[in-house]
This record gives structure tokens, C-alpha cells and sequence, in this order.
């Protein structure tokens, strides 16, 4: 069985989807469907391309103007699905979505109202993004609508939808550059009795916090002591101005270095092949006379393609010290190849992060 990710659009996938759109889609052709969707180009296509091929392939045999009965069929589709072909959604279904934001653009209240509903069904974060782009104003207040809606599927599109810096998806500018805007939404999803939910609010506040981090900081002191749930809310999406340091966010967890000593960084692998791992260790003390909440860190100093060096932080710890306690720390990174990241041969570092602060640095080749 394949890994690809784009192998989930498969000729056995194909057959049951064909076997839902001849229950659904009034006048569906199976062959001519398949003659559409197996061009030359299909096998070298990659995920993305494949769903939106998909999408494509299927818009002949829908009404020519996306309207009501677009919606009435696609609704159709769902049901099928559910009690038939396939009763759980999984990423291959993000064709639906991506039908409505390639053909129901024009037609805003029809595809609002799939999209409420097909979100339950599969997420529709990125087909969301074009309505945000043509229909700013209208979509964030209907984001805000949803934001309360039943369903935790539609209360997650609401936050996920309106990311500032959402992954892979459409950038919408305004977003950027004043998320006061997505506030209302987050605001009444902090305390969300889903988890799902309310870990897209922290990542949410985690992209606000890249280009504002003040207002991160702001509702952090806002938020604080709400709740156990709110409160981890807050220290997710304050993850990148921990890993940077942020002096604010810092004091507002009361994150102080000044008493917590670093000695013995030893790279225990100075030569690392790729492939391989790097193992180091080191020592931490409270020399403090009480005790204190200690986050320890790591940062990976990447040679870049260009020659310079870039620094990825990678979380350790993070726990309560009692006076003059030590702690000795091993840890590997490995340099195992992915395709996320190039490893460049040459000269690396590594660094120790206590509190926020870079205690130590040592060198080590990669090979």
C-alpha cells in the first residue's frame, strides 16, 4: 500500500465516490467521470493538485451556476456519505470544500451555508479563505456567528478559519495586519468545552503573537486565572514569544535566570552523520534560596544554504526547582532525513536556554 498522501485519491476511492454521485447527482456518468479525472497528468499530480482536479472533474455534472441546488445536492452528497461510502470524513473529502470556493465565490449566502455545513463533515479552514478575501466585513461576522454555533466543528472553523498566518492556506493581509478583528471569536472560544477548539484559539493567538506580540501579552494578563483550560490556552499561544524570549511574557510566568546556573554543556557526539543523532548534556541548579519555576530549552543552530546559521528552539522542561536543586540533563536531536528541512554539512551549534536565557553554547560538525 502506498504512503503518498496523494495515493488517498485512489481507483478504489474513486469507485465509491463515483458509487455516491450516481445515488446523488441526478444524470452522473461514471465513465465520463473517470475518462475526465484519469488524464495523462493525473499520476504525477501531488495531493493538493489531485483534490482540486477532483473538484473539477465533478463541477459537469453539477448545475452550471452554483446556487441552491448546488447546495441541495452537495447536502445529498453528505448524507450519502455518511450512511453509506463513508461514514468518517478524512483529507481526501477536501474536495467538497474546495468545489464550493472554486465555483460558489460569487454566490455568498448559498456558500456560507454549505460550508457551515460541510465543515461538520470534513473542515473547510481553507475554503474559507476566499470569502475572507472578497467578503471581509460579511465573513468575519458570520465567523463571529459561528463562533457560538452548536457543533464544534463549525465553533473550530470560526478560529481556525480567521488564523492570521494559517498553514498552507490563502493569506489574507487584514488579518496580519490588525488582528483586533478575530478577537470577539477567541473571546468566546477561549473557554470552549472542546479541546479541538480551543487549541485552534491558541494557535490562533500563537500567529497574532509573530507580528504583535504586546497584544498576545495583553490577553494574557487578561485571561489569566479564568480557568485551568484558559490558562493553558494562554501558554500555548505564547509559545513563540517563549521560545524568543519575549521579557514580558517571561515575567508574566515569573521566569527568572538570574538565579538558575547552567555548567558542564558537553557535546558527547562532536562529529554527527546525517542520518544519525546529537547527544549532549549538561547541568542545571536553583542556587535561589526558594524555589522556582525553571523552563529549560535547547536551541539547534541550522547551517543554512548560504553559509549562515539559523536557530530552531526545542522545548526541554518546565517545572518547579527547589532551593540549590540540580538537575543533570541528556539529550539527543536527530538529523534523520525529513522533508521539511535540508541538512547542510559543516559547522553546527548548540545551545542551552534556561528561563529564557541562552546560558551556554557548544559546536559540533555534521557529516
Amino acid at each position: 500500500m502506498s504512503s503518498l498522501l496523494k495515493d488517498l485519491y485512489s481507483p478504489a476511492f474513486y469507485d465509491r465516490l463515483c458509487n455516491s454521485f450516481v445515488h446523488t447527482i441526478e444524470g452522473f456518468d461514471k465513465k465520463k467521470f473517470k475518462r475526465l479525472l484519469f488524464i495523462d497528468a493525473f499520476e504525477s499530480m501531488e495531493l493538493k493538485e489531485r483534490m482540486k482536479h477532483t473538484a473539477r472533474c465533478m463541477h459537469p455534472f453539477m448545475p452550471e451556476k452554483f446556487g441552491a441546488a448546488s447546495v441541495k445536492i452537495l447536502f445529498a452528497i453528505l448524507d450519502r456519505w455518511r450512511t453509506h461510502e463513508f461514514p468518517r470524513g478524512g483529507l481526501e473529502h477536501m474536495f467538497l470544500p474546495d468545489y464550493v470556493e472554486t465555483f460558489g465565490l460569487d454566490d455568498y449566502d448559498n456558500s456560507v451555508r454549505a460550508l457551515e455545513h460541510i465543515t461538520q463533515y470534513v473542515s473547510c479552514e481553507f475554503a474559507v479563505r476566499p470569502f475572507l478575501l472578497r467578503y471581509y466585513q460579511p465573513m468575519l461576522a458570520q465567523m463571529v456567528r459561528w463562533s457560538t454555533h452548536g457543533s464544534e466543528a463549525v465553533r473550530r472553523l470560526a478560529s481556525e478559519g480567521s488564523r492570521p498566518r494559517l498553514p498552507w492556506a490563502l493569506r489574507v493581509p487584514a488579518l496580519i495586519e490588525d488582528p483586533r478583528v478575530v478577537l470577539p471569536i477567541l473571546e468566546n472560544l477561549k473557554n470552549d468545552p472542546s479541546e479541538t477548539v480551543r487549541r485552534s484559539v491558541a494557535n490562533s493567538l500563537n500567529d497574532i503573537a509573530k507580528d504583535h506580540p504586546e497584544l498576545v501579552l495583553s490577553i494574557a494578563r487578561a485571561w489569566k486565572g479564568i480557568s485551568a483550560e484558559v490558562d493553558a490556552v494562554i501558554k500555548h499561544g505564547s509559545r513563540t514569544l517563549l521560545k524568543k524570549g519575549h521579557t514580558g511574557i517571561l515575567a508574566h510566568y515569573g521566569l527568572k535566570s538570574q538565579h538558575v546556573e547552567l555548567s558542564g554543556l558537553e557535546v558527547l557526539t562532536p562529529v554527527v552523520k546525517i542520518g544519525s543523532s546529537l547527544r549532549f548534556r549538561f547541568s542545571v541548579i536553583n542556587k535561589s534560596k526558594t524555589a522556582q519555576i525553571v523552563r529549560i530549552e535547547y536551541g539547534i543552530y541550522y547551517l543554512k544554504a548560504n553559509g549562515t546559521l539559523t536557530r530552531k528552539v526545542f522545548k526541554i522542561s518546565e517545572r518547579l526547582f527547589q532551593p540549590r536543586e540540580t538537575a543533570t540533563i541528556d539529550r539527543s536531536q536527530s538529523f534523520r532525513l525529513i522533508t521539511t528541512r535540508t541538512f547542510y554539512p559543516g559547522a553546527h551549534q548548540v545551545s542551552v536556554i534556561v528561563n529564557g536565557a541562552e546560558k551556554a553554547m557548544a559546536g559540533f560538525l555534521l557529516k
